[in-house]
């Protein structure tokens, strides 16, 4: 099936193919360098416009993604903001609260004080007038023991003594009443 060709022959066959080769890979770069030379220049600006395209499109889609994340972080500020806020209008009605309470409480205070001092002097007037009655006291009872024993005896004593007497009895009795 297979024919026997001649050694020579299939020499020639490839040194032909390697030279159409090379022939062909010399004309394609010097028509391509002719083709580079009539080439529109405008055609260079088109595709050098479409690379900066796709390269501002790579620089929108990851400032979109960056926009993307500064708002979700955005949005999870203003609530912790919020949240704050919140926590921070408590604090202070508390507070507000504690203050009114304390100065209510410190009112109270004075007050109280106030009537303790007051009571605390009218017991000390009680006292002073308790023992002023005592001592009144204790002088007409000696003064009643004496009259009662008969050392006392006002009908003897002088007419003057007996006025000067008389004044000391009422006084007496004035402060028993």
């Amino acid at each position: 099936m297979f024919v026997e060709l001649p050694q020579n022959l299939i020499l020639m066959v490839s040194g032909a193919f390697l030279i159409g080769w090379m022939l062909s890979a010399i004309n394609s770069r010097l028509g391509s360098r002719s083709k580079a030379k009539k080439r529109d220049p405008r055609d260079d600006r088109i595709r050098s416009l479409e690379a900066e395209l796709r390269v501002a499109q790579s620089d929108g889609d990851k400032s979109r993604s960056d926009l993307d994340k500064l708002e979700d972080e955005l949005k999870e500020t203003t609530v912790g903001i919020e949240r704050r806020d919140f926590v921070i209008t408590e604090q202070q009605t508390k507070l507000e609260r504690a203050n009114a309470d304390l100065k209510d409480s410190v009112l109270k205070t004075r007050e109280l004080r106030a009537e303790l001092a007051d009571r605390a002097t009218e017991s000390v007037h009680a006292e002073a007038k308790i023992r002023e009655v005592e001592t009144e006291l204790s002088v007409a009872q000696a003064s009643t023991d004496l009259i009662a024993t008969g050392v006392l005896d006002y009908s003897a004593v002088p007419q003057d003594e007996d006025e000067a007497g008389d004044a000391e009895e009422a006084d007496v009795g004035n402060a028993i009443r």
